[in-house]
């Protein structure tokens, strides 16, 4: 199956258990793969026959941007919900949260969730 990639978006959300994750917010990156039949937008060139990664990426930044989860799970389980609800053409996403600024005293570059889910055919 094709695939359009988005890698590295950041945003700033409210995400954690502690009061100062709510409070403050860090730094979120997010990866999204989605999975399309991208064979006819390659062979007319046309935006109808594909994904508009554009909106994909505003759809991500509202939900990390400004609803508030306490764990990484919870936030990556919206967020392909609401991508496969919103867009039809999409099979399959895998998306990964990435937290650099994790409250664990400890070197690290990022604690991070990766969760894949594909559409039901049986609700369409």
């Amino acid at each position: 199956m094709d695939k359009i990639i988005l890698e590295n978006m950041a945003f700033h959300g409210y995400h954690g258990v502690l009061e100062e994750e709510k409070k403050l917010g860090q730094k979120f990156f997010v990866d999204a793969i989605l999975y399309v039949d991208l064979k006819k937008a390659g062979e007319t060139d046309c935006l109808n026959y594909t994904v508009n990664y554009g909106l994909v990426y505003e759809k991500i930044k509202e939900i990390v941007s400004v609803e508030k989860y306490n764990l990484l799970e919870a936030l990556a389980e919206r967020i392909c919900k609401d991508i496969l609800g919103s867009f039809k053409e999409i099979e399959k996403i895998i998306i990964k949260i990435k937290k650099p600024e994790a409250p664990v005293a400890g070197i690290f570059d990022y604690f991070a969730v990766q969760i894949e889910r594909e559409r039901d055919h049986i609700d369409e």
